[in-house]
């Protein structure tokens, strides 16, 4: 049974909706599956009608189209966004090809959708410049590539077997390696049952190799023969066998001289019902299943529904939880500057009453993102990003942060136990599967200790870790800091207390060198503009808490007794990484360190840009260059791009 349209009926069905969706207006544009698109067109004096595109295997103007789905998925939508409202100007066949070209006019925009029809197909949006606006699939090979941004390059041309002369024809055989058969088929772009059509028109052995037919009078003649209806007057009929179609064809082949056949007035009509009722049958099949499914419904599979009801609940609080300890990082000046403050205010012996009114009366920038104070728990409610954040006054950012972790590990273990359940129940039921989600999550990312700080991992694989504030200082100093670690710390107030974790081994010149940068890049160095800094390193024991006589040391700060170890005029630079591996994750630091991991990496440097406006920045730029926005938006969003960011204004470096 025929699978997909061949470059005859793309020849044929062009020629015959040329004159018809001439001016045609473009409304809705749905997608029913991976390959499938569903175009609404106004044509006019006909009305609405519906346009189904199915890459790799056919395109039709259809009777017979398929309820839109609730929720459209992204590439539609992006067609809608450039499509809609447009006008089809011209449809046109490439090179007697499988592929085939819907020049469309917007206003003073032109774009074109190309379709390929050929192997596994696809559906390619084109500007003007014949740039790739956006691929159905994106596709990246040596010798060719179809991805955003690129220039579509058509295939080489192949002769034409309806505009082929006589001289055109002798020298291709002349060339050919094969015989006559698969030299017209292949080289000619009509394929095995049409070349085989023209054989036995010409009376020819097609098994003959193509440089022993001296003489290609009979041949050409036979081709213009064959393909002459396409030039005139179709016949378009489905072929059928014992009652079931087996082919549908624009116009007659003596292959099926004797088989049943149904005829259609247009071309169009005969490929809309061959085609459609083979997905009617393939929906029916499937609504048929579903429904016996749903008699089936007792005991178990109501517990069944109720245990994925909870799991997904399960689920997206703990997502919810996840992205508000995000949050907090992302926005860390703002919820610094909050804490700092309150607790500044109740130092100083004002009631939480008071407080609350000074609140509503200042103009301070964090003051607005408070959006409610419970004074009975010591609690603070702000907004970031849109969402409602609940902070505890006597805790710091880190901490504050922490908490919502923490309780997301909580319900990581009920999600656990909820898989359990629906293990158990499933078994009791007989089913091999629990219902589908409604979208498929990557894994919860299971936060490492070292992620409460700043952290990178070496060129040379050594874990690098690093403070945000005085409280995480005192924390990688006095809790993670051990022997035979190394200590960094810029040679200005306002650094990072960073660390070297060793695990005993002997640390390179080159994580020192990549430590030393992190250093300076993420102290107060690079907000001051400078391009570059000092740092140095000492050994664990010349790191002390312990003032001399009459001194004092502040929170996050340390005394550093003996020699030091210095990096001089060390360049500022840091660097973004997404890893696209199985982990699938964002990272930072050093720009050798995050390169040697990380299969997409912008580098940064300081520049224009606060913080939260230049990770927003780069989400945009990362969305528009990856095709997965799902993706991006789960392990770079920009509250956790900004968590790898250094403090104070920066840019994109080459932007």
């Amino acid at each position: 049974m025929k699978q997909e349209m061949s470059s005859v009926d793309v020849a044929a069905l062009v020629t015959e909706l040329r004159p018809r969706l001439l001016d045609a207006k473009i409304m809705k544009i749905y997608q029913h599956s991976p390959d499938e698109l569903r175009i609404g067109l106004h044509i006019f004096k006909e009305g609405r009608t519906n346009l189904v595109i199915e890459a790799g295997r056919r395109l039709h103007l259809t009777a017979h189209p398929e309820e839109a789905q609730k929720l459209p998925q992204s590439f539609p939508m992006l067609l809608r966004k450039h499509l809609t409202g447009g006008r089809i100007t011209q449809i046109s066949q490439y090179d007697f090809d499988r592929i085939i070209e819907l020049h469309i006019r917007r206003g003073e925009d032109t774009t074109t959708l190309l379709i390929e029809l050929f192997s596994r197909g696809n559906i390619i949006l084109l500007d003007a410049e014949k740039k790739i606006i956006l691929p159905l699939k994106s596709i990246s090979f040596r010798d060719r590539k179809v991805v955003r941004g690129e220039v579509y390059e058509l295939p080489q041309a192949q002769l034409s077997p309806v505009a082929a002369t006589h001289e055109e024809l002798k020298e291709l055989f002349s060339h050919s390696d094969t015989d006559i058969v698969r030299t017209i088929a292949t080289r000619m772009n009509m394929g095995g049952q049409y070349a085989e059509e023209v054989c036995t028109r010409a009376a020819i052995d097609k098994n003959t190799p193509a440089k022993q037919l001296v003489d290609v009078s009979l041949l050409h003649k036979a081709m213009q023969d064959v393909f002459k209806p396409l030039g005139s007057e179709l016949k378009p009929h489905i072929v059928l066998k014992d009652g079931k179609p087996v082919d549908v064809l624009p116009f007659e082949l003596s292959h099926f001289e004797k088989s049943e056949k149904k005829y259609f007035s247009t071309f169009n009509d005969a490929l809309d019902e061959y085609f459609s009722a083979a997905t009617e049958k393939k929906v029916g099949e499937a609504k048929e299943v579903k429904e016996a499914k749903s008699k089936k419904t007792g005991l178990y599979e109501y517990r069944l529904q109720k245990q994925m009801q909870a799991l997904d609940k399960f689920r997206e609080d703990e997502e919810k939880l996840v992205r508000r300890g995000e949050l907090i990082y992302g926005h860390y000046q703002t919820v610094d500057g909050i804490l700092k403050a309150i607790n500044t205010a109740r130092e100083k012996g004002y009631s939480w009453d008071d407080i609350k009114n000074i609140l509503k009366k200042s103009d301070m920038p964090e003051a607005k993102a408070i959006k409610s104070v419970n004074t009975a728990k010591g609690t603070i409610t702000i907004t970031l990003d849109s969402e409602e954040v609940e902070l505890d006054s006597r805790l710091s950012v880190t901490q504050n942060s922490q908490v919502y972790y923490d309780r997301s590990k909580k319900l990581s273990s009920k999600i656990k136990g909820a898989l359990n359940a629906i293990e158990e129940t499933k078994k009791r039921t007989g089913k091999e599967e629990a219902p589908k989600k409604t979208r498929q999550k990557l894994p919860a990312h299971k936060q490492k200790w070292y992620e409460q700080f700043r952290w990178f991992i070496s060129s040379d694989g050594f874990l690098v870790i690093g403070g945000r504030d005085a409280q995480s200082n005192e924390d990688i100093v006095k809790k993670y800091l051990q022997k035979r670690d190394i200590f960094f710390h810029a040679h200005v107030s306002g650094s990072p207390a960073v660390v070297v974790k060793t695990e005993g081994k002997e640390v390179p010149e080159t994580t020192l060198m990549e430590a030393a940068q992190f250093t300076v890049s993420y102290s107060g160095i690079w907000k001051s503009g400078q391009a570059s800094g000092d740092a140095y390193w000492v050994l664990p024991e010349q790191v002390s808490k312990t003032p001399e006589s009459g001194e004092y040391v502040a929170k996050g700060a340390f005394v550093i007794r003996g020699q030091r170890n210095y990096f001089k005029d060390v360049l500022l630079g840091a660097a973004l990484g997404l890893i696209l591996d199985e982990e699938k994750r964002l990272v930072g630091g050093p720009m050798s360190a995050v390169k040697k991991i990380a299969q997409f990496v912008l580098e940064l440097e300081p520049g224009e840009f606060e913080q939260n406006d230049l990770s927003k920045k780069i989400y945009r730029m990362l969305t528009d260059k990856f095709e997965d926005k799902k993706l991006i938006k789960e392990i770079a969003s920009p509250d956790k791009i900004a968590m790898f960011m250094p403090p104070g204004r920066s840019k994109v470096k080459g932007l």
